[in-house]
């Protein structure tokens, strides 16, 4: 501070802040709002196109006995599980080949009923097909999740949390983790995992590739505190005086209580000559704990509590004395005594 009120503003590369009352109004957390999912008017009954490599079971009936098909009462007419070639087809008994590729299972139906009938080989037959095993409208879920592997869209998963939450949910704390979505090789979504909690879930498709990161949101607390280290932004929007609670408050005999700082960084991705800026908070002031309050820390923010000049003081004079005491004892002058 004595550096920043010995120069002009312009040639410093921070912006110094005083934290009151006015000041913090720009800096306040912005509140916790959930929005409407963006997924919930998916339809579980989506049109989804047989491919190849997937596995269907055909089934097929005719009303009356005697016919080429039995009636749905007696056993026979599962035709078993059929894999869609490379070419898209699949093999029906007195049909041969019928291309499935592109359709749906009841467009494959009708295919099938009305090829038997403009063949004369069933009278009006009733046709059902399944899909046995789903190749290729999965997506890939991996990172950290409980069981990584792919996910098939046809049981249900419509959105990325609950491709997610099929494989067993995230290992870790929702705020620590990033979620990231690639569709046709590109990044289509880039988000914590609590931030799609809170609504901004996307709709997946076949192909996505969902992968599960830890990406710590961390602030450093560094001085005159009870605990320094770096601390993990468990939760959305914590304030400056959440930030100090997290490290048990300031040293009550070492700490300055006028000189709390939070030193942020400029926008150095996006605004390479954004600059820093040093914010300062006087704990004497009453009011100062209602700013704390209402001050958001970020990632990346450190939080540094001056010591006391009283205890800077203290520090030299003790040092001065066990210098001292060291040369006595040395000499054969002085006799060792207690701390200072």
């Amino acid at each position: 501070m004595n550096d920043a009120s010995s120069r002009s503003t312009e040639a410093l590369p921070f912006d110094v802040i005083d934290l009151t009352p006015t000041t913090v109004v720009p800096y306040r957390p912005p509140a916790t709002v959930d929005v409407p999912s963006t997924t919930s008017g998916l339809s579980a009954g989506a049109r989804v196109s047989v491919a190849p490599g997937d596995v269907l079971k055909v089934r097929i009936f005719e009303p009356y006995e005697g016919s080429v098909f039995p009636t749905i009462q007696r056993p026979g007419a599962d035709l078993g599980a059929q894999r869609v070639t490379d070419k898209g087809t699949i093999e029906v008994p007195y049909l041969g080949t019928v291309q499935v590729a592109g359709l749906d299972l009841s467009q494959i139906e009708q295919r099938i009923g009305s090829q038997l009938t403009a063949k004369g080989k069933a009278q009006d037959p009733q046709v059902i097909v399944e899909f046995v095993a789903d190749r290729t409208h999965t997506v890939m879920v991996s990172g950290d999740v409980k069981q990584p592997g792919r996910v098939s869209i046809l049981e249900g998963v419509r959105s990325v949390v609950d491709a997610i939450n099929r494989v067993g949910g995230p290992v870790g704390v929702g705020t620590q983790l990033q979620v990231v979505v690639r569709r046709g090789g590109q990044v289509i979504l880039q988000a914590q995992y609590s931030e799609l909690l809170a609504g901004h879930d996307i709709a997946i498709q076949k192909g996505d590739e969902i992968v599960v990161r830890p990406n710590s949101r961390i602030f450093t607390v560094l001085g005159a505190v009870m605990k320094s280290g770096n601390v993990e932004i468990t939760r959305p929007n914590m304030t400056l005086l959440e930030a100090l609670g997290q490290v048990g408050g300031l040293a009550d005999e070492q700490a300055n209580k006028t000189g709390v700082f939070v030193f942020r960084m400029g926008d150095v991705v996006n605004n390479p000559v954004a600059r820093g800026r040093v914010f300062r908070l006087d704990l004497n002031q009453p009011v100062s704990i209602f700013v704390a309050q209402q001050f958001g820390v970020q990632p990346q923010d450190v939080v540094y509590v001056t010591n006391a000049p009283l205890y800077e003081y203290n520090k030299i004079l003790t040092a001065i004395y066990r210098t001292f005491s060291i040369v006595g004892v040395a000499k054969g002058t002085v006799t060792p005594t207690t701390s200072f």
